[in-house]
């Protein structure tokens, strides 16, 4: 790990869970099928929201996996995604009673991080070829391949999204737009990934 990663595994620990101090790797509070959401309110791990930002935790881990495979030139933005991923899940860790605790304190996703997202999307396909038909993965490279499965994570967290939403739990409208374009980001750097280099 490079230092800029271990500061994000320590972000997480203090952002995620609003805590100070390192977490230990147990601490036997989930033993009962419970878990907390920021701010301390006590679900059970099989709530909707537990379901979302796992997936969004799925997503982060299988873009890590691409990342060891990808050309050096896409290394640092898949990084980048992955770090903006830890405030889509605090977003959606958060009990809409306690949104504004999460506004005042901690970061939030916002439009720019979605405009973010499309102008990357615009400079890698200016540099690779888009298909024009459906893609199968894999034939290519473990990179582009590795980056097809994170997409498609992240799609379902995007899945996971739209039904807290329908519910009423999401007070953030940017967090489906940035789910939504950021699935169409990890697709455009798959076919960069998997064109011939320039």
């Amino acid at each position: 790990m490079t230092q800029n990663e271990v500061a994000v595994v320590g972000t997480l620990q203090t952002t995620m869970w609003g805590e100070q101090q390192p977490m230990k790797t147990f601490n036997k509070r989930g033993d009962t099928g419970e878990t907390s959401l920021l701010f301390g309110d006590r679900v059970a791990k099989s709530d909707p929201r537990c379901e979302a930002y796992g997936t969004i935790d799925e997503a982060v881990s299988a873009l890590g996996l691409a990342r060891c495979f990808c050309r050096p030139e896409i290394k640092d933005t898949v990084l980048s995604l992955q770090q903006e991923l830890f405030t889509v899940g605090a977003e959606l860790a958060t009990p809409a009673e306690h949104y504004a605790k999460l506004v005042k304190k901690r970061k939030t996703v916002t439009p720019e991080m979605v405009q973010r997202l499309e102008k990357l999307i615009d400079e890698f396909e200016a540099k690779a070829k888009m298909p024009d038909a459906f893609v199968i993965p894999g034939g290519a490279s473990a990179g582009s391949a590795a980056l097809d499965v994170a997409r498609t994570i992240i799609r379902r967290a995007e899945r996971r999204v739209v039904a807290l939403k329908e519910a009423g739990l999401v007070k953030n409208d940017e967090v489906l737009k940035y789910l939504n374009r950021l699935a169409d980001l990890v697709f455009t750097l798959a076919r960069y990934e998997e064109a011939p280099p320039m």
